[in-house]
């Protein structure tokens, strides 16, 4: 059992961290000129292919009822605007910064919970709501104190709403049982459509032109999509799904890290602070949820 607890803590880690490095492996393709659509074209692109050969290896039907397909159609259009948004703030933010303000989805999924589905909203849901946006603000000044890109804010922002509202309506839909993997490589082939459109068809795609590039675009593929995918799944089989969540907060831990080592990227003692209030925040969330969830089945056995 705790060998198994052990497992479910490492693919956890492994799943947070490698989704961590999206900027790792964006920013030199972006440095060359590859644009934005072009990079998520070949993410998406590779994504599928990979995700196809898994789904063969496990012998994964590909089959789809009627009802599943406008739902994933939508679901992949909602994935598609989230990496855009997220891919675009990297022209105008840190990658750290960025992936910071991008893990306050959960922080949105509350909102949109209590908002659209009126779930109550508990005393730590609405400190954790009040936490992050302040550590938020304390992030949108760059270290020499000038205001950070209000397009850049923007762009990260509806990233973290459109994956926000992407999660709670593959929970909401007939999508909720179906295997991650399937999902997944149906939402990445929805998506990839947005690309092949915004690339006119494909013949504004640019070719990427040396093979170092080709080990980013590869590895955009296999680390933040695939390997991310089957880790996450594995921790959540393993520790359930409330510490995987509370593992993400190495997603920004990760951009950050390489952010500063291999980008030259600034840290100051506010943005510091500003990134842990929003670690805290979100923590507090997912596990006040799952608190919340413990009282209620001591309170049905009591009964």
């Amino acid at each position: 059992m705790a060998s198994n607890t052990f497992k479910g803590f490492v693919y956890g880690a492994v799943a947070a961290a490698s989704y961590g490095l999206n900027p790792l492996f964006t920013l030199p393709l972006y440095a060359d000129g590859v644009s934005a659509d072009s990079v998520l074209f070949y993410r998406y692109g590779l994504g599928v292919v990979m995700l196809a050969l898994l789904m063969k290896v496990q012998k994964q039907s590909f089959a789809l009822h009627r009802s599943e397909v406008l739902p994933l159609l939508v679901m992949g259009m909602l994935f598609a605007f989230s990496s855009l948004t997220l891919f675009q703030s990297y022209n105008y933010m840190d990658a750290g910064i960025v992936s910071t303000i991008l893990f306050v989805y959960p922080v949105l999924v509350a909102i949109i919970m209590a908002v659209v589905f009126k779930e109550k909203v508990s005393p730590i849901t609405m400190f954790s709501i009040a936490l992050a946006f302040v550590g938020i603000s304390m992030l949108c000044k760059s270290p020499g104190g000038q205001t950070l890109s209000l397009v850049g804010i923007t762009f990260v922002f509806l990233s973290s709403l459109s994956y926000a509202i992407y999660i709670v309506g593959v929970n909401r839909s007939s999508l909720k049982d179906m295997p991650i993997a399937k999902l997944t490589f149906y939402v990445l082939l929805f998506g990839l459509s947005v690309y092949v459109v915004r690339l006119q068809f494909c013949t504004e795609l640019q070719v990427i032109p040396t093979p170092m590039l080709w080990i980013n675009a590869v590895s955009l593929a296999v680390f933040p999509t695939v390997i991310s995918l089957v880790t996450m799944t594995k921790a959540i089989h393993y520790i359930g799904s409330t510490p995987t969540a509370i593992l993400g907060a190495l997603e920004p831990v990760t951009a950050l890290f390489f952010g500063v080592l291999v980008f030259g990227e600034q840290l100051t003692p506010r943005i510091i602070l500003g990134i842990l209030m929003v670690i805290t925040a979100v923590t507090l969330i997912i596990g006040g949820k799952s608190l919340l969830k413990k009282r209620k089945i001591r309170v049905k056995h009591s009964r």
